[in-house]
Order: structure tokens, then C-alpha cells, then sequence
């Protein structure tokens, strides 16, 4: 490698590194997630929002990673999590990691000591539904919800084949080759990564021109009819976390031409680990392209608006405790 395309890989690689890691779907996906929420609320439920909201704002101070340029408290407060998770030190909150090949069945045994997203959502529930509680902390765990239902409804939220929920798996996404971090060769990362992919990429490709607001009405008129199945099913938390597993042995990891196998049940602290899982799943030289992008941005699409739909079933009956 010349020393200027080492330059021009490092600033790639690092601009792909200056988000937060593990950003379930992205700045306009938690953004479509919280809108289509927002259309299924009821009366009630729209004003226990805005009022906690609005009473207990945002620190202006707080640096957004999605900025903070919108009205819309909802929209604004669907990133948020994400940019207090180092301060708070809730990582753990936003993902669970069920290994693939796992069936249905009690999830206590993949929700470590620090939490998980399907405890996260339970207990953020509960101290929204407790009217004596913390007027702040309520609008905190509004905050958290409108995330973490969005989290867990990205399939590599709910699983791990020791490969950091596919931030170990390399992957050319159409035209863009994957390049190793110049800065920390040894660590095997790579970017695009199928982590990566499908927390934005895939998601504003689908997107196109359009913005979320948009992308949201669209979401909810397609999903119409699946809708009221949603609604109707009730709020059962582990179910939507098997679901998604689910939706990432079939969707993420299934969709390949080339075989995935099944890892060890192992949670890496670099990709260099379990025998050079970065460069093993590099030398699968994996394309997500064309094919894969159709198959994807539909299963994407659903988990968008399941996610909508979801959270505000949460939030709808959050607000029947409220006099």
C-alpha cells in the first residue's frame, strides 16, 4: 500500500469509527421507528409523552451524534441513548446476545450482570408505569424505550456467533471493499462490516431520496394490514427478541451464498480472537450486494415497523396507569 492510499484507508476506516459502535439502525432508522410510533398512540398516551418530554428536557449540552434540529420529542429523544451510553455505562442495555443455533426458550442465560435490551425494556416499562416515580426519570425511560425497542428489533441486536454481532464479519457492500484498520492491523477489524451494514447502509439505501418522515408513512401504509396482527399479539418482550434472532439466522447470516458456520459461544474482546475471527470471516471474501440488498431492506423494513408498532403498544399501555 502507497503511503497516500494508506492516508485515504486510515480516514475512511476512521470515519466509519466516529460513530458510536453498535448503533442499531442508524440516526434515520431509530428516527422512523419513533415516527411511526408516534401514528399508532392514543390520546393518552401522546400527552404522558409530550408532558414528560417536554417538562424534563434534554441537556443542550449533551453532544448529539444525530443532532438535535427537530421539534419532534420523540424523534429527538430515539438517539439519545446512544449518546449517554459511555457515561452511563449501559452498553449492555441496547443488545442480547443469543447464539445462533438457540431455539426458544427462557432468555436469563444470555442477559448478563449488566443488563441486557429485553431486561433494559422491562425495567424502563416499569418506572415509566410507576406514576409516584421520578418525573425525570420517567422521561428518561421514555427515552430508553423509544431506543431499545428499535435495538432489539435490528436482528444483530439478538445474536452472536463470537463475531461481536457481525462487527467481526467483513463484507463488500456493493462496490465498497472492505479494508482493515491501518491504525490496528493486529485487532482484524474491517470496514464495511456486516454490523455496520445493516445499522445504516441498508437501511438508507432503501431509503433512497426520501427522509424519515417520509420512509415512516410509507412503512406504515405497507405494513397496514400486519399491523393490527401486531397489536392484537400484545407486549411479550422475549417473544420480539426470538423473533429477531430469528430474522438474523434467516435474513443476515442465511442470505449469503457462501455458508456461515456456527461459532463457539464466545464474546470477543478483539476480532483477532477465537483462532483470527476477523481474518477467517475476511477470507470468506462475503458480497452483499444486489440480491442481498432486496432481501435485507425487505426484512429491515418489517422490523422497522414492527418496532413502531411495538412501542407505542408500550407506551398505549403506560398510559392507562396514568389518572
Amino acid at each position: 500500500m502507497t503511503h497516500k492510499s494508506f492516508l485515504v484507508a486510515g480516514a475512511l476506516f476512521l470515519l466509519a469509527l466516529t460513530a458510536p459502535s453498535a448503533r442499531a439502525w442508524g440516526c434515520k432508522g431509530h428516527q422512523t421507528v419513533a415516527l411511526i410510533a408516534e401514528k399508532h398512540l392514543t390520546p393518552e398516551a401522546r400527552q404522558l409523552v409530550q408532558k414528560l418530554l417536554s417538562d424534563s428536557p434534554i441537556d443542550a449540552k449533551l453532544k448529539r451524534w444525530c443532532g438535535n434540529a427537530t421539534t419532534d420529542l420523540m424523534v429527538d429523544a430515539s438517539t439519545w441513548p446512544d449518546d449517554v451510553r459511555n457515561e452511563r455505562n449501559n452498553g449492555p442495555w441496547h443488545y442480547i446476545d443469543i447464539p445462533r443455533g438457540k431455539q426458544k426458550g427462557s432468555l436469563d442465560e444470555y442477559c448478563g450482570a449488566q443488563g441486557c435490551v429485553t431486561r433494559a425494556i422491562e425495567e424502563q416499562r416499569a418506572i415509566l408505569k410507576d406514576t409516584s416515580a421520578d418525573p425525570v426519570k420517567r422521561a428518561e425511560a421514555i427515552r430508553y424505550l423509544i431506543h431499545f425497542v428499535g435495538d432489539m428489533h435490528q436482528p444483530l441486536h439478538a445474536i452472536n456467533n463470537a463475531d461481536n454481532g457481525g462487527n467481526c464479519v467483513a463484507v463488500k457492500y456493493f462496490h465498497r471493499d472492505p479494508l482493515p484498520n491501518p491504525m490496528r492491523p493486529e485487532r482484524e477489524d474491517y470496514s464495511p462490516n456486516l454490523h455496520q451494514i445493516w445499522d445504516t447502509e441498508i437501511v438508507e439505501r432503501d431509503m433512497e431520496v426520501s427522509n424519515p418522515h417520509r420512509y415512516a408513512d410509507e412503512l406504515d401504509e405497507k405494513f397496514h394490514t400486519q399491523s393490527a396482527a401486531w397489536e392484537a399479539a400484545g407486549i411479550h418482550v422475549d417473544t420480539w427478541a426470538w423473533e429477531s434472532h430469528d430474522r438474523a439466522e434467516t435474513a443476515v447470516y442465511g442470505a449469503f451464498s457462501q455458508k456461515i458456520a456456527m461459532e463457539p459461544d464466545l464474546k470477543l474482546k478483539s476480532c483477532s480472537e477465537n483462532n483470527h475471527m476477523g481474518k477467517r470471516m475476511f477470507d470468506l471474501h462475503l458480497v452483499a450486494g444486489e440480491t442481498y440488498q432486496i432481501s435485507a431492506a425487505k426484512n429491515a423494513e418489517e422490523a422497522l415497523a414492527e418496532a413502531g408498532v411495538r412501542l407505542a403498544m408500550i407506551l398505549n399501555d403506560a398510559a392507562k396507569t396514568t389518572p
